[in-house]
């Protein structure tokens, strides 16, 4: 049914245009076109206008072919061709799409008839062109402007979201003028409503918010309603749209958000070929909506609800242009008159006759220079469109507007008008006023033989991070610092103090300082990504290292195991000693000698016989010494023999090594790591306390912290400290930290973690950190809310610099490397020597041991003497005399009477001879003396 339309309508229009050309005596010029669509306005528009203006000074007529073709499909597309060719055609244009563009350029090279694209332009989508290229672009590229766009923001890292084959063709071409190694570029389609939302929130949350956008007006419509909806409008977003229609969509939803568009611009829309294009729209949609001929043009005929012309109306129309000035200059030069009578061409006969007047129509085509509804009208030597104007939109408080434009052949090709240049780059001949504070280590001054006039003043963290910012973008600044320690808080009047203050009242342009950022700092101004996170910490005086007790080493172990270790030794001992008296196994027989009663001769002693004595070695003194060696690991010379004293046995054994094992272990943690105890440890311990005051500093993001928290704990800590008396809130970080160091050990100072650590490293090195942070926030550089693009630029360097390490080497360059004090985390875990305190105890009992020891040995050895003295009727001194002189001489002597034998000889003599007459009862009787 629609080809049969189509029919229908080609030959309507064939007849009219013949008998049109008859009455006027003109000659007749084929042309063709291929759409996607049944009627192309811009295309019919221009057809009729030329057939039908007055004081025409060429007398020529156009024919048209219009076939509608499935343009993804080529072999479609080769048949409107062909079909095209059929007709004579000297001239072919109309749409066309990246699968078959090829397709068009191949069979107009072969056929040597011009088609002009009006879709794509052919460096865009990578085809290979050249001089006798037959295939002609209509459109321009938008490479090139895309490319000097994202250098002239300094994109270096960005998305490209596309919604056809064309758009990802492209970007291929794009990609190449961007080296992977210098810009980070992610490529995604825009698909679904939902798709595109969850794209588009994937680029929000991972920070990638400037977007290159090649899509269709409705796909455009599409993006911006799903970037509203997700938050997408603020000034920390930028979206390049290749859409030529942009300035059509409304954008009223993202005037005051903030938002940077930038937008391109064919057409002029004030140019009067556009205006008269675009009445000629408005008719025909006043008559084909209402069937009415007239039509007011002063009206705002969108306004009206028609629907707007769009730039590939204009394009079209334009490729009309094309036909009738190139088919002008054929006929004004006589070359026409050949070409008409050439011949039809045929797909079913690739042998046609061609002719040198065939590459006439392509020349003549690259030879027009005219103006039209999309401009200037020109093309180079490889069919591609020059010497155009593309005009560059941006997004202002009253819509989007005309900022720069951008021209093929001018030298810089982007140009933005001078006072948008300001709001694009931030103007970076500028020199900008950093406000800062005097905060150690971050700004200070330097050494007064080492100042140099303005910047060359000061040194610190903040001012080695603005030179390594400087590298990166490269701005003049001038750096003011306060007389206070105000960072910014808002009063009660909803005005603002300090750094901020000076921000909002334009007073300075960037903030440079240990900065915190939070919500209501970014209510009223910009910042940049963190360079440094931290949280609140408590600081307090470091406790003083206490002498080692002389008895340390019984550390490992408490009192009370000691105390069971004593009871369970003595236990043992006694349950030994019971159950070898109660065992068998545990005695043995002695032989022991005896006096026999059988009559002996005069002068012999009597005969002495063998007697059994049973014996048992577990007394309760071999007991104890068995226990004693095993808890010692020792050993002892007596073992048990009965199987319940060898179970007892087995069980001290072991007991007593794993007592040994634990006690090992844990002296050595005890003897080889000095450990401080510290009276707080956490913000639980510092409410619990009542002895010690605690306080924060006042007007900064600390006390914002503790005044807006909604954690008990935390509501009791602001409570007590605004209420104590005197007050625990200093004026500065300095009092705080200075009231520590001098309140001995009974106030705590919360402060952030970064002013705590670097604290702790300076002299007199008498604070600590104590605890994990009570939050986690971050310091950022406070931007005026009129730099966003210039915020944007250090937020980029800031995000190189943590990516090559930078912040993290100025971190440890400012803390450790300039401290003055050993880091706290290598003296609390690092192993040292043991010293003579740590063991001294051991030495001691070993001292008393060998006293105890001496004085039992004496006190045995004058206990024994006396009594042997007693026993021999000696004198004790002479009985002391000789037990020393043995003791030293080590000279036995008789196996009797060895004290009187050393004293007296002859009386040892003597009291042999009596024994020898003592009689057998009473050696029996055991009066022998010993």
């Amino acid at each position: 049914m629609a080809g049969k339309m189509f029919q229908a309508l080609v030959i309507v229009c064939a007849t009219i245009l013949m008998w049109t050309t008859y009455s006027n005596g003109s000659s007749t010029i084929i042309v063709g076109g291929v759409f996607d669509r049944i009627r192309d306005f811009g295309f019919e528009r221009g057809i009729i206008s030329h057939n039908t203006q007055k004081n025409k000074t060429s007398a020529f007529q156009f024919m048209a072919y219009v076939y509608p073709a499935l343009l993804e499909d080529t072999f479609n597309v080769t048949r409107r061709l062909c079909t095209l060719y059929a007709q004579n055609t000297l001239i072919t244009g109309g749409h066309s799409k990246q699968v078959c563009l090829p397709t068009f350029q191949s069979y107009a090279n072969y056929f040597l008839i011009p088609y002009v694209t009006v879709s794509q332009s052919k460096s865009d989508m990578g085809l290979t062109i050249g001089p006798s290229d037959y295939l002609v672009s209509m459109m321009p590229s938008l490479v090139p402007p895309v490319e000097d766009c994202v250098k002239y923001f300094k994109w270096d890292k960005f998305a490209y979201v596309y919604s056809s084959a064309e758009g990802l063709q492209r970007y291929q071409t794009l990609s190449l003028k961007f080296p992977p190694r210098k810009y980070d570029i992610m490529v995604r389609r825009v698909g679904s409503e939902v798709e595109t939302r969850r794209l588009l929130k994937s680029f929000r949350d991972s920070g990638r918010h400037r977007i290159i956008f090649d899509t269709s007006a409705n796909d455009t419509v599409l993006v911006l309603k799903q970037a509203n909806v997700l938050g997408m409008i603020t000034s920390s977003f930028h979206y390049i749209f290749l859409d030529l229609d942009l300035a059509d969509v409304n954008m009223d939803n993202f005037l005051f958000g903030g938002l940077n568009v930038t937008g391109f611009q064919l057409v002029n829309k004030t140019d009067p070929y556009y205006k008269n294009l675009e009445l000629m729209w408005y008719k025909r949609q006043a008559y084909l909506r209402q069937g009415n001929t007239t039509f007011d043009p002063s009206q705002d005929n969108s306004a009206m609800g028609y629907p707007k012309l769009k730039t590939m109306s204009a394009l079209t129309y334009d490729v009309t242009r094309v036909f009738w000035e190139t088919i002008s200059m054929l006929k004004k030069n006589k070359r026409l008159p050949i070409l008409t009578v050439r011949g039809a061409r045929s797909c079913s006969n690739p042998g046609f006759k061609k002719i040198p007047q065939d590459k006439d129509v392509l020349e003549y085509i690259k030879m027009l220079s005219l103006k039209s509804a999309t401009g200037n009208i020109e093309f180079d030597e490889n069919g591609e469109r020059a010497n155009y104007t593309l005009r560059v939109l941006g997004l202002k408080p009253s819509g989007l507007q005309e900022v720069g434009t951008w021209l093929p052949n001018a030298n810089p090709r982007l140009t933005i008008k001078g006072e948008d240049k300001q709001n694009f780059l931030q103007d970076i001949n500028k020199t900008f006023i950093i406000t800062s504070l005097f905060e150690r280590p971050f700004m200070m001054l330097k050494n007064e033989k080492d100042r140099t006039p303005g910047n060359g003043m000061y040194e610190g963290y903040c001012m080695d991070l603005l030179k390594a910012i400087n590298d990166h973008h490269p701005f003049r600044f001038i750096i003011r610092v306060r007389n206070d320690s105000a960072y910014g808080s808002a009063n009660e009047n909803g005005t603002w103090d300090g750094m901020v203050s000076e921000l909002i009242n334009k007073e300075a342009d960037i903030a440079v300082a240990p900065l915190t950022i939070n919500s209501e700092r970014e209510r009223v101004i910009d910042f940049t990504k963190p360079y440094m996170s931290l949280g609140v910490s408590i600081m307090i005086k470091k406790p003083q290292n206490t002498r080692p007790s002389v008895f340390s080493f019984m550390h490992p172990l408490s009192y009370e195991i000691w105390l069971s270790i004593i009871f369970a030794y003595l236990g043992v001992s006694v349950v030994l000693f019971l159950v070898s008296r109660f065992s068998p196994d545990e005695w043995y027989t002695v032989e022991q000698g005896t006096l026999s009663s059988a009559p002996s001769t005069e002068g012999e002693i009597d005969r002495v016989e063998p007697r059994d004595k049973k014996a048992n070695n577990f007394g309760i003194q071999n007991s104890l010494w068995f226990s004693m060696g095993a808890l010692m690991q020792q050993g002892c010379e007596v073992s048990p023999r009965c199987l319940s004293g060898r179970i007892v046995g087995g069980v001290w054994w072991f007991f007593t090594l794993i007592i040994i094992s634990s006690y090992t272990a844990n002296l050595a943690a005890f003897l080889t790591v000095e450990r401080m105890s510290t009276p707080i440890n956490s913000a639980e311990d510092l409410v619990k306390r009542k002895d010690i005051s605690y306080g924060i500093q006042g007007g900064g993001a600390t006390e914002v912290f503790f005044s807006s928290s909604k954690i008990p704990l935390y509501m009791t800590m602001w409570k007590s400290m605004s209420s104590a008396q005197p007050s625990p809130i200093t004026n500065s970080s300095a009092q705080g930290i200075e009231r520590v160091r001098h309140a001995n050990g009974k106030y705590a100072f919360l402060l952030e973690s970064t002013m705590n650590e670097y604290s702790n490293q300076q002299k007199p090195c008498d604070t600590m950190k104590v605890g994990s942070n009570l939050d986690s926030k971050s310091y950022g550089i406070g931007v005026a809310r009129d730099l966003t693009l210039l915020r944007d630029e250090l937020t980029l360097a800031i995000l190189q610099l943590g990516e090559d390490g930078v912040l993290d080497n100025l971190k440890k360059k400012w803390w450790y490397d300039k401290g003055e004090c050993e880091p706290q985390s290598e003296s609390m875990d690092q192993a040292s020597a043991l010293s003579l305190s740590n063991v001294a105890g051991i030495f001691y009992i070993l001292v008393v041991g060998m006293g105890v020891a001496m004085g039992v040995a004496l006190t045995e050895f004058y206990w024994r003497t006396r009594a042997q003295s007693n026993k021999e009727k000696i004198s004790l001194s002479n009985a002391l005399k000789a037990k020393i002189r043995m003791s030293v001489t080590g000279e036995k002597g008789m196996p009797t009477y060895p004290i009187m034998r050393q004293v007296n000889p002859m009386a040892c003599e003597k009291a042999l001879l009596s024994k020898d007459r003592e009689s057998p009862s009473a050696i029996r009787r055991g009066q022998t003396s010993v």
